[in-house]
């Protein structure tokens, strides 16, 4: 809310929830019937750097669990995350994080 002494109004600003930028994305890989775990663990370590094993942590949720948040921060290199995961014909995507 801002307030014009000169005019006197009080000017109400919104916003809509898609556009809070303060709200971190999460960038989810879902498990799937076709690559193989150490292609995943690869992909995980090319992409995001990595350890051996953070990657197989992160690999063994996506197996196990069905899915894994594997990385957490701002929208547009979420954005760019899912797209390079893709690449890889991994399923990815976003959401914004709770």
């Amino acid at each position: 809310m801002s307030f014009d002494p000169d005019s006197g109004k009080t000017t109400v600003l919104e916003t809509r929830p898609e556009m809070d930028l303060d709200v971190p994305w999460q960038v989810v890989v879902f498990n799937d019937p076709v690559n193989l775990m150490g292609f995943v663990t690869l992909v995980l370590r090319r992409i995001f750097g990595y350890s051996e094993e953070e990657a197989t942590k992160l690999m063994l949720e996506v197996h196990h669990l069905g899915q894994s948040v594997v990385w957490t921060g701002e929208r547009e290199k979420a954005e760019h995350y899912v797209q390079q995961l893709q690449s890889y014909q991994l399923l990815a995507a976003m959401r914004k994080s709770s």
